[in-house]
């Protein structure tokens, strides 16, 4: 028994080292990028970042090139930034004075707040027709919900928003389309705010998580331990739920954790059509204004978050999964 669990669990340190390595890797990889974006961008970051002074001297120009780094070969250019952001300092926006660290944080709980509210949503929709579904594979009502799926898959999410602020702001008037209420000053003006820009997220997401949930559904209820928990007499809910529901929830899983480094800073979109300040946002307005430290910021913590969320997928994917634990998969 000890040798057994001393092998198990010497493969379970090997698999977190190497999704370790991975998140490392790609965080270096991503960090590089970020660094390089004012380079990618047209023109000269430090004169367009100085365009609002009209009276810059050359002398200041250097300067500003100086401060940045910019002066120096791309390794140095990457190192001097490197080294700054893993100190907490990702600059200071030339355009306002805020440094983007206060910046991000005080946009950061209505982007989480919508990620949350999206996810749930989706989940409220998605989890049970995919259980509907599955249990009636081919039925009518099967074929309906999938077209649906398939529908609202290819509906962009600009157009999606425009119609539901169409129906539900401008027609029947009960939800607001726009003037975002802090979940401090006032929780119900808050739900209200957040309905219509929650539930733009959460129709888009839906149809994934009922397409991935209803095929693993599907093959599981056709394993033969199922097939043997209906000849001992189990209730058909207790299987689906209990049997069934379990394993299939694994990529699921995946899905979610996609799903949400996604939402962290890709609600680019939702946001800016319903004036939410939230991270996405902020990433906008920071490209009008050429407000390029801003965009490094943003940048970097959309990508962090991303390798983040996906490595604590990984993690629970192992707990959840003993396959992984054993090193079988």
């Amino acid at each position: 028994m000890a040798p057994s669990r001393l092998g198990a669990g010497k493969r379970m340190l090997t698999y977190l080292a190497r999704r370790v390595v991975t998140a490392a890797l790609t965080l270096l990889a991503s960090t590089f990028g970020v660094a390089m974006l004012v380079h990618v961008v047209p023109g000269d970051p430090v004169m367009m970042m100085m365009a609002q002074n009209s009276a810059a001297t050359p002398e200041q120009i250097a300067n500003m090139r100086h401060q940045l780094g910019l002066d120096l070969p791309l390794w140095q250019q990457y190192l001097h930034w490197l080294r700054h952001v893993l100190s907490g300092d990702l600059g200071t926006s030339h355009r306002t004075g805020e440094t983007v660290v206060h910046a991000i944080a005080g946009r950061l709980p209505v982007s989480l707040e919508l990620l949350v509210i999206a996810q749930l949503g989706g989940l409220l929709i998605g989890v049970p027709l995919a259980m509907l579904c599955a249990v009636r594979p081919d039925s009518a009502v099967d074929r309906v919900v999938s077209g649906v799926a398939f529908g609202m898959l290819s509906m962009p999410p600009f157009l999606l928003a425009i119609v539901l602020i169409f129906i539900f702001a401008l027609r029947l008037g009960i939800l607001p389309a726009t003037a975002y209420v802090p979940l401090a000053q006032d929780v119900l003006g808050n739900l209200r705010s957040m309905a219509l820009p929650g539930a733009t997220l959460a129709l888009l997401e839906w149809p994934t998580i009922l397409r991935v949930l209803r095929s693993d559904l599907i093959s599981t209820l056709q394993e033969d331990y199922i097939a043997m928990a209906r000849a001992k007499g189990l209730t058909a809910r207790r299987i689906l739920f209990v049997h069934a529901l379990t394993p299939s929830s694994l990529p699921l899983v995946t899905v979610v954790g996609l799903n949400i480094g996604r939402l962290i800073g890709g609600a680019v979109i939702t946001e800016s059509i319903f004036a939410l300040p939230g991270i996405g946002r902020l990433l906008v307005e920071s490209i009008y204004t050429r407000d390029f430290i801003v965009l490094q910021g943003c940048v970097l913590f959309v990508a962090v978050a991303f390798v983040v969320v996906n490595f604590l997928v990984d993690l629970l994917y192992a707990a959840l999964d003993p396959r992984i634990r054993h090193g079988r998969a």
